[in-house]
């Protein structure tokens, strides 16, 4: 017996506390009522607790860490070399452009821990009721009831004549701040559109990607970034930003 197809995602997001009091809730009375999900969400516990046993933890060899030690103290003690004079202009050119690259990859935040945040904001907004602050198709209401709440203003359209109509927005917190999440539907689907200030990012896959089978496309315009998560095809949420940019720009 298997757990409900529909009641799948819950399973994860109520193991790890993650749905209101009011979807948690019913969520317990559904397992009171279903065997297959019940087991499922059982086995799920098991596994959690069995993983997080001290048995399940096994502990490095002292021979490792006699090795690592050894590695590091050599690292320490070893004199720093300079690159000579004489060296021709483009392998010292090479090097300054190495340093220079391993510089800026220093500064510069991956994406990796932010597309895991978007992901979570998106998915934690579907499942819970709290998809959006003000509910409303009108963009000159949404666009106003951000003022106070964030100090930038986002820019709201409505794209219903491009097939994406505009549900309405609420506050999200990433990495840190408090942003902007306009909500948009593409048929039944779901589009968190996240703004804020823009800041440099690397390691990203150009204009668009997916991250644990939701799609991303990130764009930046007018000082601000732009973050379009949804559980659509990568070609309707290409779409999404082509015409949100077009009409941002009318």
């Amino acid at each position: 017996m298997s757990a409900c197809p529909d009641k799948t995602h819950l399973l994860h997001a109520a193991l790890d506390g993650e749905l209101d009091a009011e979807n948690a809730q019913a969520f317990e009375a559904h397992l009171k009522t279903c065997p297959g999900c019940a087991a499922a969400f059982g086995e799920l516990r098991g596994l959690r607790t069995r993983l997080a046993t001290p048995q399940m933890r096994t502990p490095a060899p002292a021979a490792l860490h006699d090795r690592i030690e050894a590695m590091l103290a050599a690292e320490t003690e070893r004199p720093r070399r300079r690159i000579p004079a004489a060296l021709p202009w483009g392998l010292t050119g090479a090097f300054a452009a190495l340093a220079a690259s391993l510089a800026v990859m220093a500064v510069l935040p991956s994406t990796a821990g932010l597309e895991d945040q978007l992901v979570a904001d998106h998915v934690r907004s579907t499942l819970a009721s709290h998809l959006v602050d003000v509910e409303t198709s009108d963009r000159h209401t949404v666009k106003p009831w951000f003022n106070g709440k964030i100090d930038f203003a986002p820019p709201v359209v409505d794209l219903t004549d491009q097939g994406f109509p505009l549900v309405g927005g609420r506050v999200d917190y990433l990495e840190g701040r408090v942003v902007a999440a306009l909500v948009y539907r593409r048929n039944k689907h779901v589009i968190n559109l996240f703004v804020r200030p823009a800041r440099p990012v690397v390691s990203w896959p150009g204009v668009g990607g997916s991250h644990d089978g939701y799609s991303l496309v990130r764009w930046t315009g007018g000082g601000l970034e732009f973050w379009a998560v949804s559980d659509v095809e990568a070609r309707d949420l290409q779409t999404f930003r082509q015409a949100f940019q077009a009409r941002t720009k009318a």
